[in-house]
């Protein structure tokens, strides 16, 4: 099958599924790596399916399958009628920003990035802080004082995630070895779990015992490879813990199912501007339950703990590689 007709296909299956929900009702747009990647993309899924199951409604649902479609992605939605519509991850910045003017009295919301419009609601997260706290914990759970982290794509934001993690992990152990390796530099770095396969292992020989990945579809591989060689990794976004009961340390809970289930809840009143999510009002996080309880002890949670209150206090200050992109804990 043709580009073109491989396009012509999924808009036409976005057609049907955005006539499929009513005029009015919300719609969420998944980002490249799909909306079961056990990530990203998943937990907005879950926000927008935790506000469908309250409330009875119904809502759009768009998984791209490449760039291209972005664009019109959005008018299809917008068209239709759907209010507010969520876009899951920076890449749909531009194409917002060209069609969000066009619909004035639509409401749209955007995470991970900041688009300037009257009509446009910016989530960003302090991912910093999150894996700050899950460095601490990466640093107490080591038996080597290595530990890795593998990006998916070599970003900013992603580097924000790299910087926080080392952050915490030196805190704790300030002799300390954090190895960072990124995915790719495309697209493609979401969603190439044999990529994170091998990272792991390359990681693995230089001495590492624990893993952060925050690579999205590619950290699959990286959580899977963790298990099988027999030491910890930590998830992200998501609650990643029961997916190697165990041997998942914790997760780095980004909760972009809040962001879309708040925007969906809003609906068509929602506020626009820029919104921050971070430690302070539950933004960010670590995942405790009964799959990883047996790994966290009482002195690291407390320590743990410790820190996210002064985080919210602000007495504790974690570098935020995205305002100075410097990285005092780590060389990139």
């Amino acid at each position: 099958m043709t580009f073109a007709a491989k396009f012509l296909s999924a808009t036409a299956a976005l057609a049907l599924t955005a006539g499929a929900a009513f005029a009015a009702d919300p719609a969420v747009i998944y980002d490249l790596g799909g909306k079961f990647d056990k990530s990203f993309n998943e937990s907005s899924f879950g926000g927008a399916k935790r506000w469908a199951d309250e409330t009875g409604g119904t809502f759009g649902e768009f998984e791209i399958s490449s760039d291209a479609q972005r664009e019109q992605a959005i008018r299809a939605f917008a068209e239709k009628g759907h209010n507010p519509i969520v876009m899951a991850g920076f890449s749909w910045a531009t194409p917002l920003e060209t069609v969000a003017k066009d619909y004035p009295n639509t409401k749209f919301a955007i995470i991970d990035m900041v688009v300037d419009a009257p009509n446009v609601r910016s989530i960003v997260f302090n991912e910093h802080e999150g894996s700050y706290l899950v460095g601490m914990m990466a640093a107490m759970a080591s038996e080597s004082g290595t530990v890795g982290f593998i990006g998916g794509m070599d970003i900013p934001l992603i580097r924000k995630f790299a910087c926080g993690y080392a952050q915490g992990v030196k805190a704790v152990k300030a002799d300390a070895t954090v190895i960072s390796n990124m995915t790719g530099t495309t697209p493609s770095a979401w969603n190439d779990p044999v990529k994170g396969s091998e990272l792991t292992l390359a990681q693995i020989s230089q001495g590492a015992d624990v893993v952060y990945a925050a690579a999205g579809g590619t950290g699959v591989g990286v959580l899977q490879t963790a298990s099988d060689q027999d030491i910890l990794s930590i998830g992200v976004d998501a609650n990643q813990n029961y997916m190697h009961p165990g041997k998942v340390l914790t997760s780095m809970m980004k909760r972009v199912d809040n962001a879309v289930y708040d925007a969906f809840k809003a609906g068509d009143a929602m506020e626009t501007g820029f919104n921050v999510m971070g430690v302070s009002n539950g933004g960010v996080g670590y995942a405790l339950d009964e799959h990883n309880a047996s790994l966290v002890s009482a002195e690291m949670q407390a320590a743990v703990d410790d820190a996210a209150a002064k985080i919210s206090s602000g007495e504790l200050k974690v570098h935020d590689y995205m305002s100075d992109e410097t990285c005092p804990a780590l060389t990139f």
